[in-house]
């Protein structure tokens, strides 16, 4: 579950890349204005002031100046004094002294930005090890795997169970698969949308009608590609729980997205209370107790961490377990994460979210037929989460890793 319901953790939010319009692609010629992609980053970042004459005005509409200023600021902090630009293939980065910024770039006819978006900042570092180490300077809990074909390239506790929110979706996935396997379902089942199936977003299912047809194979590609978290309750209704919780036995029972914010709900404190004290077949009492609840307002998922012991908890070393079951299907590539899917033969991604909680997991397979997994979990039930900082540093490291490639 994506329990920042307001945003789906993808680098176009997390990163704040700005609004675009139509499709973003590289102009890597000049326009008529004469004014070039390069020249025109290389001014955003070097200039004392930022001229709003620079931005077309339909992206103004979306993004204001100040908004404009704050994230050019926001990321170059950290990264030291600016060094200019350079062309990367279809891209360009922005380089520090620190490290760089890969960023795409579109101009209209008259030189002025119509779309800009900058991925995750990737540090300078000295190796792999110098790039997991970054880690462990994170406020809270941490943990962190990187595997090869070889096995273990890099870990920091690999073996502790953290709350990786909507990551736990690949277990629900891993038995999905199973069962279409084995011949139980197949992916061109229709089941029509139930109205109990509804939760907070990220997704846009809770939107539709009740009694829309949909295939699993719609549902568990809404699921991974944008966290829909009323696909995911869908398929957790249809599987059942007690076939998703082998794939995650710390979790019994396997909550829905629904009932994790319902219990999240300061209203139903004496609910969360009880949950906590009571054993498994406890729990599913209380959760046939609450089924009918309202859905919580969405604002209370949007600032500080709320209750995150209630979540999912799974080791940085169980979600590559898992995605070794799913990286296959081609759903697992269509949101492909911090990693670019130019760089590697195929990338299969899932994260997740909430207040306090953050986790990116990676599948990357290499042209040789090789593949690196790398998954890290950051924890902290006292303070939100410095998203940038994170990605950051995850960006980092599989840009490490495709050093190695």
């Amino acid at each position: 579950m994506q329990q920042r319901p307001v945003r789906s953790i993808t680098i176009l939010v997390v990163v704040a890349a700005l609004a675009t319009l139509g499709s973003v692609q590289a102009a890597a010629q000049a326009p008529d204005s004469g004014t070039t992609p390069l020249e025109a980053l290389d001014r955003l970042f070097s200039s004392e002031a930022i001229d709003p004459s620079w931005f077309s005005p339909l992206l103004l509409e979306q993004v204001s100046l100040a908004q404009l200023e704050f994230i050019i600021a926001q990321i170059s902090t950290g990264l030291g004094e600016y060094q200019g630009v350079s062309e990367s293939g279809q891209q360009f980065l922005v380089l520090f002294e620190n490290g760089d910024v890969p960023t795409i770039i579109t101009l209209d006819a008259q030189g002025r930005i119509v779309g800009l978006f900058f991925q995750p900042p990737r540090l300078r570092v000295t190796g792999l090890t110098d790039a997991v180490a970054a880690f462990e300077e994170l406020p809270g809990e941490v943990s962190v795997v990187v595997y090869s074909p070889s096995g273990e390239l890099a870990a920091i506790n690999p073996d502790k169970p953290l709350a990786v929110g909507s990551a736990a979706k690949l277990a629900i996935l891993a038995a999905l698969e199973h069962q279409i396997q084995a011949g139980a379902r197949s992916w061109d089942d229709v089941v029509l949308l139930e109205e109990d199936w509804k939760s907070l977003p990220s997704g846009v299912l809770q939107q539709w009608p009740a009694g829309s047809p949909l295939t699993l194979h719609t549902l568990a590609t809404q699921m991974i590609s944008i966290s829909d978290n009323t696909a995911t309750d869908g398929l957790i209704r249809i599987l059942g729980r007690e076939a998703i919780e082998p794939y995650s036995p710390r979790n019994i029972p396997f909550l829905t997205t629904r009932e994790t914010f319902t219990l999240k709900d300061p209203a139903n404190a004496e609910f969360l209370e009880r949950y906590r004290a009571a054993d498994p077949q406890g729990r599913l009492a209380i959760l046939e107790e609450i089924k009918d609840l309202p859905v919580p307002d969405v604002s209370l998922f949007t600032s500080d961490p709320v209750a995150i012991d209630i979540e999912w908890y799974l080791t940085t070393r169980e979600l590559c377990g898992l995605m070794s079951l799913v990286r296959h299907l081609d759903l697992m590539s269509i949101n492909p994460g911090v990693a670019s899917a130019d760089d590697w033969e195929k990338v299969s991604y899932k994260g997740g979210s909430e207040p306090g909680v953050l986790n990116l997991t990676t599948w990357l397979d290499t042209a040789d037929g090789g593949f690196y997994c790398v998954s890290a979990t950051w924890n902290n039930p006292e303070a939100p989460l410095d998203e940038l900082k994170f990605f950051t540093l995850y960006s980092t490291l599989v840009e490490e890793l495709k050093k190695l490639n």
